[in-house]
């Protein structure tokens, strides 16, 4: 079942592939957006809109894969599958090596157009979900004041208080109530935990 918020977007120059893939998916209930060139999608994409591409790899201009990497520019990790009536395998491998979900002949067998939405709606829901958790790990991190960062990468490296204190210049009293005021604003019930939130927060950043 796909989410209602959930568009496919549609972008191909063909008006007669455009109006009849449109057609089938709407037949299906889902929400679609055709666009007849890359420009006309990327002048009103948002790079987090729930969805996902269903993009033609031969167009004048600005091909599929060329606005594939102009997507990852713009931060857009929208799920794509790709659709080709000249593909080739050098395109295929170029695609899938940038994240392409899936990469189908013309004339398109509806069977397997459908099953490649489901898979890239349901990628791109849990991609989004993991990316607003990090977000409110992130705000949380915000609340934090510069010496209770400083605790926090101590804490979370393995250090004792006593030894935090001594590297602060501080006592180990001090580092207590830094340590529980880290703990409580991250949200953070136990030690193992709070090494959790950073090491998530450190793999999102890199």
């Amino acid at each position: 079942m796909i989410e209602k918020a959930a568009t496919i977007f549609i972008v191909d120059d063909d008006p007669g592939i455009l109006t009849s893939l449109s057609r089938l998916l709407r037949s299906f209930g889902l929400n679609v957006a055709a666009f007849d060139s890359p420009q006309k999608f990327l002048a009103q994409h948002l790079p987090r809109a729930p969805g996902c591409l269903v993009l033609d790899v031969s167009m004048p201009g600005l091909n599929g894969l060329e606005l594939q990497e102009k997507l990852a520019t713009i931060g857009s990790t929208i799920p794509i599958v790709f659709l080709t009536g000249h593909g080739n395998v050098p395109d295929s491998v170029r695609a899938m090596k940038h994240g392409a979900l899936d990469f189908l002949a013309k004339p398109i067998d509806e069977a397997d157009l459908l099953a490649a939405i489901h898979i890239a709606i349901e990628k791109d829901r849990l991609a989004r979900n993991a990316r607003a958790e990090i977000d409110e790990i992130q705000e949380r991190l915000h609340t934090l004041t510069p010496r209770e960062r400083e605790v926090l990468t101590h804490v979370v490296s393995g250090r004792l208080n006593k030894q935090i204190a001594f590297d602060l210049g501080t006592v180990e009293k001090t580092i207590k109530v830094h340590r529980a005021r880290v703990m409580e604003k991250m949200k953070a019930q136990s030690l193992a935990e709070l090494v959790v939130l950073a090491e998530r927060l450190k793999r999102a950043t890199k």
